[in-house]
């Protein structure tokens, strides 16, 4: 099989693509033949050595997100040869996912909805996950609260405001003015133009605000809660100073560490197949592409998801 690998951190230029041979699964495990790899800002990441090495230093093969088809399930029930699958296996720990077959526990895949294609599922899991975990989970999202999203038209931030939308929250979404019509599209009721207006000075009494951000948001969301209000963060879980900043003036503080949580993946399914929920893939790329896709990554401002296909 192939599999997109490096042997040094650096640019985009660094993923190579190589013969290797399949992996072997365990006991509880699923050979997956891959169709499509969801790309997150995460790999870009890790690739250059610009975030704390979750998966050691190279050579490794990035990769979490994936959908395809069961090539060989032995010794389990959850799944048989033939079926359509999606996931984010193993997270944080190396799934190797940048190749043609993966092997992954059962546990840590779904069954692909038939209403999503394998490129959609792939670019659902992370982001998807991250979301629910977000609101959920942590936040405790309930039918008339104020939910703030901080990047309403990136990855997880397009997801989480349809989650919040079907938990029956009012959203507000800050996005660049160019991605207005993007946001409100996936059900936002407010958009907040962040390159024009300040956040701050825009809304108040907020219930939870979910950070997608990074920099100073979530600092500067502590003025919009209301008294006992929540921040959930996907970017800054590990300060501890703004969190004992949060916690001083009487409000929670949480910090998203996503993991490959089957009950979620299953919520996340049933919202798709409800019409509830659904993922923007921004570009395609074939395998053979991979640096050009990084290429974007590092770029940033994507709306949506990149999707590999194999």
């Amino acid at each position: 099989m192939r599999v997109i690998t490096q042997q040094t951190l650096g640019g985009p230029e660094v993923l190579t693509i190589v013969e290797a041979p399949e992996p072997q699964p365990l006991p509880t495990e699923v050979l997956v033949r891959v169709k499509a790899i969801g790309l997150n800002p995460l790999e870009a990441l890790l690739r250059a050595g610009a975030f704390p090495p979750l998966i050691g230093r190279p050579p490794f093969i990035l990769g979490w997100d994936i959908s395809g088809v069961v090539e060989e399930a032995p010794r389990t029930w959850r799944f048989r040869p033939g079926d359509e699958v999606f996931g984010m296996p193993l997270f944080p720990r190396p799934a190797s996912a940048y190749a043609e077959v993966v092997s992954a526990p059962a546990l840590h895949l779904v069954r692909k909805p038939a209403s999503l294609s394998h490129v959609e599922a792939s670019a659902l899991p992370i982001v998807g996950l991250t979301a629910w975990q977000g609101l959920v989970d942590l936040g405790g999202v309930t039918e008339g609260d104020r939910v703030l999203v901080h990047g309403g038209g990136g990855g997880i931030g397009h997801v989480a405001i349809q989650i919040a939308k079907a938990l029956g929250a009012h959203v507000i979404a800050t996005a660049g003015g160019s991605k207005r019509a993007f946001v409100e599209g996936f059900g936002a009721d407010e958009v907040i133009d962040y390159t024009a207006v300040d956040f701050t000075e825009a809304v108040r009494d907020i219930d939870v605000v979910l950070d997608t951000i990074g920099g100073d948001t979530a600092e500067r969301s502590l003025a919009v809660l209301r008294p006992g209000g929540h921040l959930v963060t996907a970017v800054a879980m590990e300060d501890s100073e703004l969190a004992a900043t949060y916690e001083a003036a009487g409000m929670r503080f949480s910090g998203i560490a996503v993991d490959p949580d089957p009950v979620a993946l299953r919520g996340l399914v049933e919202l798709v197949e409800q019409g509830r929920l659904r993922v923007h893939v921004q570009e395609t790329f074939p395998f053979e592409r991979v640096a050009d896709a990084h290429r974007l990554l590092d770029g940033g401002h994507l709306q949506g998801k990149l999707v590999l296909t194999v």
